[in-house]
């Protein structure tokens, strides 16, 4: 298997062919993905997750070996999926200076930095970058080395002036004490993040890619930084459920208002839920619900409660709640059983969770547009990529259709559905479909 076919995902998980990607152009691919990974349909963004770590045949007019892998690793970087990444990468071998440079990367923000830099000894060829040459002896106390090291780039004139600099100050900070403080690059790398750390400039996270929120997570971030970095890996799928809650149970909140507010509620509803104390349940659901609505985490919250509280028999609207958060759960099936068919959309989610669709459709635009994605084939555009085995371009086009979450165009939902379907990821459009009634995204 070459660099380019590994995956995290056997096709015995994922259920794609071998040439998933092989017919396709790698520069269409590449478009695709980018436009397909900025849905904030959770649904989607696990599948983006699933394509990206599938094994899989790389396409046939890859220019070099380790280019498709370093497509995707680029594209879970984006996401914020640097766990993966790293994984995929591992799995692949790290062989090349240029995927070095993104494992790296990775590590910087993760934490893993020791196990690069040892690679680095060893194997001096994969990275002849002064800067990270430099951190890594000092990681290791070897400062005069460094210095050393600084000295021969800087005679070299290898250095940007902005690199320089701030690689002399995480050497000798204590020259640098009267000086103005450095300005914060506008598009730092994971090394410039560390080094401004290591000098006690620490930049915020919040504004930087989202890949960085995972150096939030480390032991080193306070509480609230922690809370906050789960928030977003996790409203983008990057962060698994039970890191997500282990965060946000490692404490009790320190003050009020904001992320502290969805703490307090989350940790309530969970204590109210252990002890199966209904009136509790019904006191704490609503507002841990409400708050984790403010933040996007609706799905979070659901994989996390959704399929227990099936089996709570609560009172009136209180019972209704608990159905739509299980409706978002891997027990939609269930929940959407006990659903009274009341109004349309109550018939609309009955028909998705179950994928069988009524016998007289909707007339609201959205829930029409799901019901014909359920009824009727693909477009001849995505048969043909279909009929030419083109299916992971299929797919990730019909992802790309959704890139506008609950606004998305109808004809467009119905294109997407339709068409995971026609290629078999039937679980894939239920819970899209239930997330389209359900969500509103942005």
């Amino acid at each position: 298997m070459t660099s380019d076919a590994a995956g995290l995902l056997s096709q015995s998980v994922t259920g794609f062919p071998t040439d998933l990607w092989r017919r396709s152009s790698p520069d269409d691919l590449a478009r695709l993905m980018q436009q397909a990974g900025n849905s904030e349909l959770p649904s989607v963004r696990a599948l983006m997750f699933t394509l990206l770590l599938a094994e899989a045949d790389a396409p046939v007019g890859i220019k070099r070996n380790g280019d498709f892998l370093q497509l995707r690793v680029d594209q879970l970087l984006k996401l914020g999926a640097v766990e993966q990444a790293e994984a995929l990468m591992e799995r692949a071998g790290i062989d090349t200076p240029q995927l070095f440079q993104r494992a790296f990367d990775a590590s910087l923000l993760t934490g893993n930095e020791d196990a690069r830099c040892a690679e680095i000894d060893r194997r001096p060829e994969l990275s002849a970058r002064y800067p990270a040459r430099i951190f890594c002896l000092a990681r290791r106390g070897k400062w005069s080395t460094a210095a050393l090291v600084l000295g021969t780039a800087e005679a070299l004139g290898v250095l940007e002036p902005d690199e320089d600099a701030l690689l002399a100050r995480f050497l000798d900070p204590d020259l640098f004490e009267e000086d103005d403080l450095l300005a914060f690059p506008e598009d730092p790398t994971p090394l410039e993040f560390r080094l401004f750390e290591a000098i006690g400039e620490r930049m915020p996270t919040s504004t930087l890619p989202r890949a960085f929120a995972h150096a939030d997570l480390r032991p080193v971030a306070g509480w609230k930084a922690q809370l906050e970095a789960a928030e977003r890996l996790a409203r983008a799928g990057a962060l698994s459920e039970n890191s997500f809650l282990g965060i946000y149970s490692a404490r009790l909140p320190a003050a009020s208002g904001g992320v502290w507010d969805r703490v307090e509620a989350l940790q309530r509803f969970e204590t109210a839920l252990n002890r199966r104390d209904k009136q509790a349940i019904m006191r704490t659901l609503p507002d841990a619900w409400t708050r984790m609505g403010e933040v996007g985490l609706q799905v979070t919250f659901a994989r996390l409660f959704g399929t227990r509280l099936l089996d709570i028999d609560l009172a009136g609207a209180h019972q209704r709640n608990a159905l739509e958060v299980a409706l978002l759960s891997p027990g939609y099936e269930e929940a959407a059983r006990r659903l009274p068919k009341i109004t349309p959309t109550d018939i609309m989610l009955r028909a998705a969770a179950t994928g069988k669709m009524p016998e007289t459709p909707p007339t609201q635009p959205r829930l029409r547009a799901i019901y014909d994605g359920f009824t009727t084939p693909p477009t001849s555009g995505m048969q043909a990529l279909i009929d030419n085995r083109a299916i992971g371009e299929a797919i990730l086009r019909a992802m790309a259709k959704l890139s506008q979450g609950t606004r998305s165009d109808p004809r467009q939902i119905t294109e997407a559905l339709s068409l995971f379907r026609a290629v078999g990821l039937e679980e894939t459009a239920r819970t899209v479909a239930i997330q389209l009634m359900l969500l509103e995204t942005t």
